[in-house]
């Protein structure tokens, strides 16, 4: 590996930690910059509604459209209901709205940053005595998280949704019945992995954003650099976390 793999996670580690501390702060002393963790979870979450609603009703309804035919010439329908469950709320949810919101927001945040630093901004909050990254990248953080967290939930709900709309084409039945089994076999562990998913996805996809966009120096061009980079790394990592969470809630069910 390069040397330099080292001091970039370590520094990322450090920019991370500086955020956890900053979150207190910002909690009880933030008021100021509330106003910016409004506008975040407006833009990553409320402006992705149109999208992510679009895309949860399709998946559902594709899982219902290839799976349902193929389950019932097996004899076994009714196991479309774990089937839905796993794609849509536990492997597909979580990632999908992910890359909706590094596609936006990921960028968004790191050019934002990198042009308050390359126009002197971030400069004249440390002038002032304000710490930088606790005024203008906790709220960002707190706000991706949280968006990143509701959007879960509505794909899910969307999804499952948009599959029952489907189902009444193959096989006519009473929404009661059909979000019955749905809770019959939904369990504990896969709500608290998808959560659990939604959170880690949208700390990595802040973090790298705001490391990116903080990370750049004096020159313009920079700014676009910094926006693909954080793009490119929240895309990577959040793959990868996806792949480890999943490798560990399959291990911890054997």
């Amino acid at each position: 590996m390069r040397p330099g793999i080292f001091s970039e996670f370590f520094y990322t580690f450090g920019f991370f930690t500086k955020l956890l501390r900053g979150v207190r702060y910002f909690i009880f002393q933030g008021k100021p910059f509330y106003r910016v963790l409004v506008m975040q979870i407006l833009f990553t979450f409320v402006d992705a509604l149109a999208i992510i609603t679009i895309l949860s009703l399709g998946i559902g309804a594709a899982v219902n459209v290839i799976g349902l035919p193929f389950l019932s010439s097996l004899g076994q329908s009714r196991m479309i209901y774990p089937l839905l469950i796993t794609i849509i709320t536990r492997e597909l949810g979580p990632l999908l709205a992910a890359f909706i919101v590094i596609a936006r927001s990921a960028t968004a945040i790191a050019t934002e940053m990198a042009s308050m630093v390359i126009s002197h901004e971030v400069e004249a909050y440390i002038s002032t005595g304000v710490d930088p990254i606790e005024q203008l990248g906790v709220p960002r953080f707190l706000g991706v998280c949280i968006a990143m967290f509701l959007l879960n939930i509505y794909f899910s709900i969307f999804g499952l949704a948009g599959s029952f709309a489907v189902a009444q084409l193959f096989n006519a039945m009473p929404a009661a019945l059909y979000f019955n089994n749905l809770l019959h076999n939904l369990t504990l562990a896969d709500l608290l992995i998808s959560l659990f998913k939604s959170v880690c996805f949208g700390v990595i996809i802040s973090l790298m954003a705001l490391r990116k966009g903080f990370s750049v120096d004096r020159a313009s061009t920079e700014i676009p650099v910094a926006g693909l980079q954080a793009v490119s790394g929240s895309f990577m990592w959040c793959i990868l976390a996806d792949i480890l969470l999943t490798t560990l809630y399959y291990t911890a069910l054997r």
